[in-house]
C-alpha cells in the first residue's frame, strides 16, 4: 500500500509543471452553491410551479440525488428543462453569496511569478461558471483557454475518461502537476490517472463541517489491477502551499501584472 506522507503540505514546486485547480468548494466558497440547490432552487420550484414547499423540496431534492455523479448533476441546461425554470437566472439571484475560499487570491498572485501552467478543472456549465468568473474577478487570473469544463468532453471529473480527455487536450505530465480538489471521487480518478501532486480541501463550505484529517486516506481504483490507496493532505487554507519566502508579503496586482500574468498562462 503506497503512501505519501511529510509534516510540511507544501510541495517542491521546482517538480511542478502544472496546476489544475477545481473552482467550486477549492477555489470558491462551496456554501453559494449549496445554498442555490438546497435551499434557494427548492423554493424558488415552489413559488414558480405554486407547490406547496415541503413537496417541492421533496421532488426537487429527489431528481438532484439521483443525478448524482453524473454529467447532468452539474448541467443547468439539464435542470432547466427538467424542472421547466430558468437555473442561470436563479443562480444570478444570489450572486452575492459567489467568494473565495481563504488564500485563493494569495495562490494565484502566487502562480503568476512561477513558469508553471495554472488551469481551472471543473465540472461546472459554462452557464454557471460565467456567472462566477463575474462575480469575484476570477477571469483575470485565467484566460479563456485556462479554464476548462468537464462538459466540454461530455464526462465529469469522476469519470476516467475525463482524464484521459484532459491529458491529450494538454499534454501534461502527470508526474509533475499537482491538483486540487474537495471531491473525494474526483481526487480518486486523478490518483488513478497518475497525477502526483494531490490534495483536499478541509472546509469547502464556510458554514459546513471542517475535516479534522491533516491527510485523508483515498482509493486508487484502477480497473483490472489491485486497490492502491494514497494520503492526500487536506487544506484548510489555499496559502498553505505558497513557500514561507513569499509569505511575508501579497502584492497589489496592477492592470500590467494581469496582463503579464494572461500572456504566461
Amino acid at each position: 500500500m503506497k503512501e505519501t506522507t511529510g509534516a510540511d503540505k507544501r510541495p517542491d514546486w521546482s517538480e511542478i509543471e502544472t496546476v489544475l485547480l477545481d473552482m467550486d468548494g477549492t477555489l470558491l466558497d462551496l456554501n453559494y452553491d449549496n445554498h442555490f440547490w438546497m435551499e434557494h432552487l427548492p423554493l424558488r420550484y415552489a413559488q414558480i410551479h405554486q407547490q406547496e414547499p415541503t413537496e417541492a423540496r421533496r421532488h426537487v431534492t429527489a431528481l438532484i440525488q439521483a443525478q448524482r455523479g453524473t454529467l447532468n448533476w452539474y448541467c443547468l441546461d439539464y435542470w432547466s428543462e427538467t424542472l421547466d425554470v430558468d437555473i442561470t437566472a436563479l443562480k444570478r439571484e444570489i450572486g452575492h453569496l459567489i467568494q473565495y475560499r481563504p488564500g485563493t487570491e494569495r495562490l494565484l498572485q502566487f502562480l503568476q511569478s512561477l513558469p508553471a501552467s495554472a488551469y481551472i478543472v471543473t465540472n461546472a456549465h459554462r452557464a454557471g461558471l460565467e456567472i462566477k468568473l463575474e462575480a469575484v474577478g476570477l477571469g483575470q487570473y485565467f484566460s479563456s483557454d485556462r479554464i476548462i469544463s468537464s462538459h466540454d468532453y461530455g464526462e465529469p471529473k469522476e469519470a476516467d475518461r475525463f482524464w484521459t480527455h484532459l491529458q491529450q487536450a494538454l499534454n501534461f505530465q502527470p508526474s509533475h502537476t499537482m491538483f486540487i480538489d474537495d471531491n473525494v471521487q474526483v481526487l480518486e480518478a486523478a490518483a488513478a490517472h497518475g497525477i502526483r501532486h494531490l490534495y483536499g480541501i478541509a472546509q469547502p463550505d464556510s458554514r459546513g463541517q471542517v475535516s479534522d484529517e491533516a491527510y485523508r486516506r483515498i482509493s486508487k481504483v484502477v480497473e483490472g489491477s489491485n486497490t492502491d490507496s494514497v494520503l492526500v493532505p487536506m487544506l484548510t487554507d489555499l496559502g498553505e502551499l505558497i513557500p514561507e519566502s513569499s509569505t511575508t508579503s501579497t502584492p497589489t496586482l496592477t492592470s500590467d501584472d494581469v496582463a503579464a500574468g494572461e500572456h504566461r498562462h
